[in-house]
């Protein structure tokens, strides 16, 4: 029912606020099509999306197989604190990566000997918001990929290292194609609470300077519960709706493909 409603808020002229909720049929989507500050935060979206999947699965995928292949007696402990974050509540770790993000006191410029401004820069706003939330996921990343490699069957490890491949003939060519599945499911979740992000901007940069963080998450919050736009609000949910579905229907079929052609 709430989808529903949703869906029939989107059209409407629906204002909770002073009780208004009048028939306007497309009027909300043609003002999605033509507002500039939506296309603006569908294009932050899929940047903030790519970058933050690409950077998770590389930094998951990376130290989980160093954790599988050289960290013999420390794999419990190293697994614990790559998971620590994960589940640290967001709202907590984004407060404290403001802090971090300070240019007067921050950890960040004091470290690399910086002097940025980087969550009121318009060109690194976004970026520093990737990395955080890349720091923030990449553990549950770490954990599948140990999972998927423990998984691997050890006879067809022991057949390729028989046939004399090297350790990156191994992983590109056995282990990589292997842990797809894994890869998938990685990268799905992550689309999906990506493309929904809202925490990390609200608590960051508030969508600024400008909008050059806002995401369309943050754009509809801000036209629900600033603006009480409920009906342009709903729209445009509905098409963040639609735009996830699709995405991972893609990915699914993009994924299933290649194993069919190698099968047969």
């Amino acid at each position: 029912w709430p989808i529903v409603a949703a869906i029939l808020g989107s059209l409407h002229d629906w204002n909770p606020l002073n009780g208004t909720y009048r028939w306007v049929g497309l009027a909300n989507y043609r003002r999605l099509v033509a507002d500039p500050v939506f296309w603006t935060s569908s294009a932050n979206t899929v940047v903030f999306m790519v970058g933050a999947i690409v950077g998770r699965v590389v930094l998951g995928l990376t130290l989980a197989y160093a954790v599988y292949s050289r960290l013999t007696r420390a794999k419990t402990l190293f697994r614990t604190l790559f998971y620590l974050p994960t589940v640290t509540p967001l709202v907590a770790v984004a407060y404290v990566w403001r802090l971090m993000y300070n240019p007067q006191f921050g950890a960040v410029n004091s470290i690399f000997g910086l002097d940025v401004n980087w969550l009121f820069d318009s060109h690194l706003a976004l970026p520093a918001v990737m990395v955080m939330t890349i720091w923030k996921d990449f553990g549950y990343a770490v954990i599948l990929y140990l999972a998927g490699l423990y998984a691997l069957p050890a006879e067809v490890l022991e057949a390729a290292e028989v046939d004399g491949a090297g350790a990156w003939a191994r992983f590109r060519r056995v282990i990589w194609p292997m842990l797809r599945p894994m890869t998938l499911f990685v990268v799905v979740t992550s689309m999906i609470g990506y493309l929904q992000a809202f925490v990390q901007v609200f608590v960051l940069t508030a969508g600024g300077p400008g909008d050059s963080t806002s995401l369309i998450s943050y754009l509809i919050y801000q036209q629900a519960f600033v603006r009480y736009d409920f009906g342009y609000a709903s729209a445009a949910a509905f098409v963040l709706f639609v735009g996830t579905a699709v995405l991972t229907m893609v990915s699914f079929r993009v994924q299933r493909g290649p194993v069919r052609g190698e099968a047969s």
